[in-house]
């Protein structure tokens, strides 16, 4: 069984600019202490909870991450915004996301040995897009010097593995004869900076694949063997912001307009849901767990990962088989399983196989069987 498509390049882009614990801690505390100093008398009065100080060892311990790349940290670091600063640009300029998939995109192009000309479908998936229309996907083929016709998917942290399934049923179909998946997640502007679980959480990158006829593959490509999706209403991962906004100024620049989770119930339910998906993902291919190589699994925290990969192996995974890209770039929305992808697939050998697979708000989840050429 296969699709008849193939992953035949990839990318992965970042800012230069490197957002570590402890300045974010530094920053997060200060607005902390002024913020409990300004309500100082309903903390007394019991109406109001202080703010408690983050650590970075204890961001650490919850998530695994170190440091993230981030568009812009000044305005992070400033403890009066806590939030980006990020300008807008003219209209007749590109837009900063379809940027971040146009550099990603051409380290992608360059290992396929393809240029924007070879592109007739351009599928982009992000968990934010800073606008509705025109297509950030329709600017990016422009920007490339496309063909066909663009595409953008929102679909949560599974948006990006959603566009890859997207690009090879295109193919499959006979829309296309060469697919261009980006994945320009710049996640820092719709993170809620000032909240104290999540605050240190997300990072920005871009990440890009090309996906083409299995017979136009060379080797060390990977061969798509096959590819699920499925979704579970939840409301325990939220962003609330949207073009609506402005018609109720009451709620306009509420908190819920940003990223919000409860985490601990997605930590409950995302790990059984998403080592089941992937179980029977394997199981309907006669795979047992162990056969498969590695494990690309969403980068969102690095005990859910480990977690999952232990349920599905029935065992403690080593890093090599799942590894973690978390400590270096953070959460990266749904570009995080396509990073590790990009980072940790070269060394294995021909024949192998590995999932990839991504688990995020909806609950939406997605996964690719894959096998090296």
């Amino acid at each position: 069984m296969t699709t008849g498509t193939a992953i035949t390049g990839w990318g992965v882009w970042h800012p230069e600019t490197i957002l570590g614990n402890d300045e974010l801690v530094a920053a997060f505390n200060e607005f902390a202490h002024r913020d409990n100093a300004k309500h100082a008398a309903e903390i007394a009065a019991g109406t109001r909870q202080p703010i408690k100080d983050s650590g970075s060892e204890w961001i650490v311990k919850a998530s695994g991450i170190k440091h993230r790349y981030v568009e812009d940290k000044t305005g992070l670091l400033d403890p009066d915004r806590m939030c980006p600063n990020i300008k807008d640009r003219p209209e007749n300029q590109i837009s900063i996301q379809a940027e971040y998939a146009v550099n990603a995109a051409k380290i992608a192009l360059a290992r396929a040995g393809r240029t924007g000309e070879d592109v007739d479908v351009v599928m982009l998936g992000a968990s934010n897009l800073q606008r509705l229309y025109p297509s950030i996907a329709i600017e990016v083929q422009d920007a490339i010097g496309a063909r066909g016709f663009g595409l953008d998917i929102s679909l949560g942290c599974s948006a990006a593995t959603g566009a890859t399934i997207q690009a090879h049923q295109a193919l499959q179909t006979g829309a296309a004869r060469c697919a261009l998946v980006v994945v320009p997640e710049l996640t820092t502007g719709h993170m809620n900076w000032r909240e104290r679980d999540s605050h240190f959480i997300f990072g920005d990158a871009s990440v890009a694949f090309v996906v083409e006829p299995l017979d136009r593959a060379k080797p060390g490509s990977w061969e798509i063997i096959s590819s699920r999706m499925m979704s579970k209403w939840s409301n325990n991962i939220r962003n609330n912001a949207g073009y609506l906004d402005r018609c109720d100024p009451d709620t306009q620049f509420n908190d819920d307009k940003l990223f919000h989770q409860n985490g601990r119930r997605v930590f409950k339910d995302v790990v059984p849901l998403a080592a089941k998906f992937i179980t029977e993902h394997l199981a309907a291919h006669g795979l047992a767990p162990a056969q498969v190589g590695r494990y690309w699994l969403h980068q969102a925290n690095q005990k859910l990962n480990e977690l999952v990969a232990e349920y599905v192996l029935g065992r403690p995974a080593t890093k090599q088989e799942a590894p973690i890209i978390l400590d270096e770039y953070g959460n990266t929305a749904s570009a995080g399983s396509l990073i590790a992808f990009s980072h940790h697939n070269v060394d294995l050998p021909t024949g192998s196989y590995g999932i990839l697979s991504s688990f995020g708000a909806g609950y939406s989840l997605a996964s690719l069987l894959l096998q090296r050429i």
